[in-house]
């Protein structure tokens, strides 16, 4: 295939960017796979290596890796025309999908057969995210200073709470000296240092964060001035901005940072209501850190600031939303264009390779902290640690999730069947009175 795509209308291109966003199920890996094989193997729009250039880079990247590769796609064919419709269109419908959903969740999520809805796709989740494990330790740990890597930083996360940035950047430290060492991890950074793109200058850069950075944090700015540092829409759009800029790895890393503090910090919400945000999330098209906004919503909607909780809710959804994709859209067009010259950045390769270790760690900690707080209905303090209470453990939980694990590494069941299934076992417990 020639290296040059065969370039599409703008129309034509928007027509196919809309076709990935309504198919856009199953986590970054099913959005990324959807997004291959339309624009490089049905159309060959883009070539299978810009593609793959394409989503190296969007991976180097904070934020979700699949609404920046589309974003980066669409920059390619058509600009930043492009890029916006294409990352705009790969976020809208999940916006409109979770926010619906948001809103059944607080009139209808304690009554009767919802929650046992509610209750088996939270058994679900945990399943999910261990498959989520074991995928990226099988990318990622390619030798046994990666599997340290990640072991620490699992410890590091789950028995002594260290800060989620301070785990990352630890681990990027310790893969830029392990190269100085000549100790490898597994990744092969030999690609040749390819030329910086012509045109490409200080004059270009200073305008995309002239324009982007005020779209971004203008909201924060004026919402820090007129409401006050109190205010939950503040609150929020100080604590999500700030996820944009530290989070690597993709949805699950973000998520493991975005449930300890939004639970257990900032008491927006619950964990079983995390866990049931994430299952709804699941379920709909789109990025999966779109649960960021139902998070965003039930922190509305429980100080609404004077306003009807159900406006407050819905307008702290859409400012969580927009605080974590605008960024996205900043750090893609003011990147691309360097986009090449990061190729044999050998130094910088082996930083992200011990990043990518430490995220396999990220997210065991993630599924621990799911496991204990889809399974049991307590927990007690040990030595700091919230453990679980084994006498609280909900059999019918433990039941369900068991029965995802299997369809989902034996069987091989597509998580959205899975996601159905259990959603359905659930609502049938409940009417049993499990």
């Amino acid at each position: 295939m020639a290296d040059t795509p065969i370039g599409p209308s703008l129309g034509e291109a928007a027509r196919v960017w809309a076709r990935v966003a309504a198919l856009s199920f199953g986590g970054p890996a099913g959005q990324i796979a959807v997004m291959h094989r339309e624009v490089v193997e049905e159309r060959g729009w883009v070539s299978e290596g810009r593609f793959l250039h394409a989503l190296n880079f969007c991976m180097l990247l904070p934020g979700p890796e699949a609404q920046q590769l589309a974003t980066y796609l669409g920059w390619m064919l058509h600009g930043t025309r492009g890029g916006l419709i294409a990352g705009l269109l790969f976020v809208l419908p999940g916006v409109v999908c979770l926010m619906a959903l948001s809103w059944m969740f607080v009139l209808f999520g304690q009554t009767g057969v919802v929650a046992g809805l509610f209750a088996g796709l939270q058994a679900a989740v945990l399943a999910v995210v261990v498959q989520a494990v074991l995928r990226v330790a099988g990318r990622a740990l390619k030798s046994r200073l990666a599997e340290a890597i990640a072991v620490a930083a699992f410890l590091a996360l789950f028995l002594f709470a260290l800060p989620f940035p301070l785990v990352i950047g630890a681990a990027a430290a310790v893969g830029v000296v392990a190269h100085r060492l000549g100790h490898g991890l597994g990744r092969t950074d030999a690609e040749p240092v390819v030329p910086l793109a012509r045109g490409v200058g200080l004059g270009r850069a200073v305008r995309v964060v002239a324009v982007w950075l005020p779209i971004w944090l203008g909201p924060v700015v004026l919402l820090m001035l007129f409401a006050g540092p109190g205010s939950v829409f503040t609150q929020l759009a100080r604590f999500f901005s700030e996820v944009a800029v530290v989070t690597f790895g993709g949805a699950y890393a973000v998520l493991a940072y975005v449930a300890q503090a939004a639970v257990e910090q900032h008491h927006w919400l619950t964990a079983p209501e995390m866990l049931s945000g994430l299952g709804l999330a699941e379920t709909t098209p789109g990025p999966l850190i779109m649960v960021v906004q139902h998070v965003g919503f039930l922190a509305g909607y429980r100080a609404p600031g004077g306003m009807p909780p159900l406006l407050a809710g819905t307008l702290a959804g859409l400012l969580v939303t927009w605080v974590t994709f605008a960024p996205c859209f900043l750090w893609v067009f003011l990147g691309a264009p360097y986009v090449e010259a990061l190729r044999g950045a050998r130094r910088l390769g082996a930083a992200l390779a011990a990043v990518t270790a430490a995220v396999v760690g990220v997210i065991a900690s993630l599924a621990a902290w799911f496991a204990i707080h889809a399974m049991f209905h307590r927990t007690v303090p040990v030595a700091g640690m919230n453990l679980p209470d084994l006498t609280s453990l909900d059999v019918g939980a433990a039941a369900i999730a068991a029965a995802a694990a299997v369809a989902l590494f034996r069987f091989r069941v597509g998580v959205m069947k899975v996601l159905a299934a259990c959603a359905a076992a659930g609502v049938l417990l409940h009417l049993l009175g499990g």
